[in-house]
């Protein structure tokens, strides 16, 4: 089955590896979410504007609209924290297969770690969408490759994010 550099071939399972890395314990990714955390201020700047213009214009002080601005950039910082920890726990890191000659079980491994076993029946289909991004003409930069998997589970649907992806796409389904 481990016919592509993706596929690994460990001794009781096969795996698809997406991305590197083994999954980390809840610390490690609430400590590695606090950085892009800090963007969530910025992404929401338009409505904290608005509410500072609208005190602004109701008459509050100017070191009042301050303190409220800043409370709401508080209050944003800790709300995207957790949510940028969620989507960064619920990451698929490789999918596993087991046993590896006929595989009848599998699981999602995630950053936050492995998924309970399903049966190989869950998985209904498995979609690959394979983009090449072309530069314009006089352009230095080369053709950018992604692949898209889309696992379609029994409880739902697994969309990864694009790969970056350097290969044959018929090669790789063939091999899946």
């Amino acid at each position: 089955m481990a016919a592509h550099p993706l596929l690994r071939q460990g001794p009781d399972s096969t795996y698809l590896v997406l991305r590197g890395g083994s999954p980390a314990g809840s610390a490690r990714i609430a400590l590695t979410s606090a950085g892009p955390a800090l963007f969530t201020p910025l992404v929401l700047v338009v409505p904290t504007l608005l509410v500072a213009f609208w005190m602004a214009l109701a008459g509050a002080q100017a070191s009042t609209v301050f303190v409220a601005v800043r409370v709401i950039a508080g209050l944003e910082y800790l709300l995207g924290w957790p949510a940028v920890a969620f989507s960064q726990a619920r990451r698929l890191l490789r999918v596993e297969f087991a046993p590896a000659g006929v595989p009848a079980s599998l699981r999602l491994v995630r950053t936050a770690g492995p998924d309970d076993w399903l049966r190989v029946d869950t998985l209904r289909g498995v979609r690959l969408t394979h983009e090449v991004v072309e530069p314009y003409e006089g352009d230095r930069k080369p053709a950018v490759s992604t692949l898209v998997l889309e696992l379609d589970l029994r409880g739902g649907r697994e969309r990864l994010d694009p790969l970056p992806f350097g290969g044959d796409p018929q090669r790789f389904a063939d091999a899946l």
